[in-house]
Formats: structure tokens, sequence, C-alpha cells
């Protein structure tokens, strides 16, 4: 006879043994344009702005190949579809520019996603920071939230390789002394669930402007609304099971 869920004994009779609750991450890692804030329309309509200001036509199929993307790559990828003369660095600032005025007057929350890194900082889970977004609009986001709330922010101008390469990824786990499998991600584009998953970090995509792949050790969710701690550690736990699956049948 199998032992009774409830009481742990087969056929014995008693109090429901409780049991103790998942351990939560060892840190939780955040996207930031899609995933924490619904920034990626102002990206979107920047690159609108600047490829007409040079009299060319930009169309969204184009801006969503971008998304999540290093900004250097991004400015090359305008430069080669668009009359857009600019050096990349000075396409990363006028895009940025652009966006960091539609960030100025409010915060625009991806739904259930302050109220989960709210919720991470009453449990004493530490959170970072990995965008793509330069450092200056990333300070801009960081600066309007309770000191403290990010133990390691990482940016697109901190590393040789973005995203989707591990590098961004592998930095904040060494910023923050953890193990990147102990660790959850929290993406929303192709280039971020391929950065996080191949830096060896169980992810939750979260799908936004454009679809994210099913990936090994990648869980998909439709949002972060109603999501907890608890519901989120148990979803790092199902994207790393699914990517030691992964790996016993490629052996």
């Amino acid at each position: 006879m199998r032992p009774d869920p409830t009481t742990g004994a087969a056929g014995s009779e008693g109090p429901a043994a409780v049991l103790p609750a998942p351990a939560l991450p060892a840190a939780v890692l955040w996207d930031m344009d899609g995933t924490l804030v619904d920034s990626e329309p102002y990206w979107i309509a920047a690159e609108h702005e600047l490829v007409a200001r040079y009299g060319g036509q930009w169309s969204d199929e184009l801006a969503h190949q971008l998304v999540g993307q290093d900004l250097l790559y991004s400015a090359r990828f305008i430069r080669a579809h668009s009359p857009v003369t600019l050096e990349p660095v000075a396409v990363v600032e006028a895009l940025a520019g652009r966006v960091a005025e539609g960030l100025a007057t409010a915060i625009p929350w991806r739904p259930g996603a302050a109220e989960l890194l709210e919720e991470l900082g009453a449990e004493g889970v530490p959170c970072a920071l990995v965008t793509m977004s330069w450092r200056s609009l990333a300070d801009a986001l960081v600066a309007a939230l309770p000191a403290g709330t990010f133990a390691a922010v990482v940016t697109g101008d901190m590393v040789g390789a973005g995203k989707p390469d591990p590098e961004p990824y592998l930095l904040a786990c060494r910023m923050l002394g953890v193990d990147p499998g102990d660790c959850v991600a929290v993406e929303d584009s192709p280039a971020g669930v391929r950065s996080a998953a191949a830096a060896g970090v169980p992810t939750v995509g979260v799908p936004h402007v454009v679809p994210v792949p099913g990936l090994p050790g990648v869980v998909l969710v439709d949002t972060l609304a109603g999501m907890t701690a608890a519901r989120l550690t148990e979803l790092a736990r199902l994207a790393a099971a699914d990517r030691r699956l992964e790996q016993v049948a490629s052996f």
C-alpha cells in the first residue's frame, strides 16, 4: 500500500503532515523592456520616427526582429534596412532618448510585474535587472523604485556580447554570487529566453510583442498577473526539470 500523502504512513490515521514549501530561487533575473515595463511600443515608435526623418519607411515586421536584441546590433540593422546614416552609437542614443521621454511621464508596468517584484523583495529574494537597454535608460527605472530593489544591474553597454548570447545572465549571476541553475529568469523575447537558457538559468517566458519559442529550460506563461513568488518557484522547478530531461534525451 502506498503511503497516504496526507499522513505520511500507509493506512495510518492522524493529522496531515505539513510539507515544507519549496525553497525560493537564489535570485530572480528580470528583463526590462517588455517584461517589467511596457516600453517596446516606445522603441518601435522611435524607430519609425528616426527612419522617417531620413526619408525612409520602417515597418513593424522589421521592428519586431529587434525586440530584445542588443542595441548596437539593432542600430546596425536599422542602418542596413533604411536610409539612416547615423553611426550605430548615435542611433542608439537617438532611440534611447525618445524612449526615456516616454518613460519620464509614468512607468508603464506590465501586468503583475510590480506586484511580483515587491513580493520578492519582501521575501528577501535578490533581484537583478538584465537588460539590453543602456545604463542611462535602466537608471531611470531603478531611480523610480525603492532603494535596493535590484541587487545588481546588467545593461547592454556593460557586456561584450548582448542577448541572445549568455554573457548578460552569466554576468548577473557572478555579480550576485549565485549559481545560474539556482535562479530564475523572466523574459519576453526570443533573444532574451535564448540568452537566459544558454546561461543555464531556468526561464519563465512571458510573450508580449512577439512570440517566444519553446526551448529546453523555458516555461511559457500568458501573463504575470496574479503571479506569486511561490508560483514562480514552481515554474522554475518545471523549467529546470525540462532542461534535465532534454540533457538525458540527448546523451
